[in-house]
């Protein structure tokens, strides 16, 4: 490893707002940004107000089922702390901070800069909780953290690990939790009856895949990867069907898909049980314990699936926190010298061969 001795990790999420009063302001800040709604400024920001305004009453039924907050905050502090006492362990030589830099709400990218800067890192790596790139995600954070970074005036070296859709440890973490889920599932359960495993990710707007993002193609990429590791575990009996889908769509606009909850509807005309698992989202929000946990737990009552199992996020889960810190550690390792990119893909350069006008591969930082 090279010759340092203080790095610092800076973990980006989507963040959630901590009350009802912060859920306008929360969404606002997620429409206003450019990645999202991609118009002159001045015509954003009014969309923005319109959008949030609109959406906050939806909002606060949605986040009323978690006693009025997001919990992904609280799940984000625990990753890091997880990772940071895994570096240490491994790496005791190095002191090590590992910053939260949340997108839409706190802790912004500036609160961790200016923790960071009092740290004084001589290498910084940036790290994704979104294994799978894609510019309105990952993207976003990086330029929001270069932005914070330059205003409070970090010069450390940095490297920016920028997606690992199919990291070995990755695919064996969310292996093992969907595992389980089956043995679940299958317990009790005629053997007659067919089983359908749906790896749900976040969706997007077509045309933004359209434009070339990589996100869809590396969700495939994590799901074929599933695939083989359950097929490897003698999860996958003759009668089992692995669908990849996508959850969370709104708006007027065509989005990928299949769409979940037609997956789920589609399992339940078939007589079938579903075992759905988040493969996109690696701690609990409004997505995992309202969409999956109450809407579509109730849409499959609804469309006869025989029974309904949701595997957990992968939160503080040992492989992955595993998965985390090689990947750091694997940034600091050789000659020493800083990258602005770097990938935790099995083929590093696959992305870049499938999507050469990628922003990742092309710009480094967009």
């Amino acid at each position: 490893m090279a010759p340092v001795d203080r790095v610092g990790v800076v973990l980006f999420n989507l963040g959630g707002p901590d009350s009802f009063d912060a859920i306008e302001p929360f969404l606002f800040n997620l429409f206003k940004d450019p990645a999202i709604i991609k118009v002159p400024g001045p015509m954003r920001w009014l969309m923005a107000k319109l959008i949030s305004r609109r959406r906050a009453p939806i909002a606060r039924e949605i986040y009323a089922h978690l006693g009025g907050a997001s919990p992904i905050l609280g799940q984000t502090r625990a990753q890091a702390e997880a990772l940071e006492s895994r570096l240490a362990a491994r790496h005791g030589a190095i002191r090590w901070r590992v910053e939260i830099a949340m997108r839409y709400w706190h802790p912004f990218a500036g609160e961790a800069a200016g923790r960071l800067k009092a740290f004084a890192p001589q290498r910084i790596v940036l790290l994704p909780l979104y294994p799978q790139y894609s510019g309105t995600t990952t993207g976003s954070s990086v330029r929001d953290w270069h932005r914070a970074a330059a205003a409070e005036g970090i010069e450390a070296a940095t490297d920016f690990i920028c997606c690992y859709p199919d990291h070995g440890e990755f695919i064996a973490a969310q292996v093992g939790l969907i595992a389980q889920g089956v043995a679940t599932a299958r317990a009790g359960t005629d053997p007659a009856v067919p089983l359908r495993i749906l790896l749900s990710a976040h969706g997007l707007p077509k045309r933004v895949i359209d434009r070339g993002d990589p996100y869809r193609w590396q969700v495939e990429r994590t799901s074929a990867a599933i695939a083989r590791g359950l097929e490897a575990r003698g999860v996958m009996a003759r009668d089992t069907e692995i669908v990849t889908c996508y959850q969370s769509r709104v708006g007027p606009l065509e989005w990928i898909g299949p769409a979940t909850d037609s997956e789920i509807k589609r399992a339940g005309a078939a007589g079938a049980m579903v075992v759905v698992a988040p493969i996109a989202f690696v701690s609990e929000h409004s997505e995992t314990l309202v969409e999956l946990d109450i809407e579509y737990a109730a849409l499959a009552r609804a469309s006869g699936v025989v029974s309904y199992t949701r595997v957990p996020a992968l939160a503080i889960d040992d492989g992955f926190i595993g998965c985390l810190a090689e990947m750091v550690a694997a940034a600091l390792d050789g000659d020493g010298a800083p990258r602005p990119i770097r990938t935790g893909m099995a083929d590093p350069n696959a992305c870049k061969q499938a999507f050469p006008s990628c922003p990742r591969c092309g710009h480094g930082t967009a």
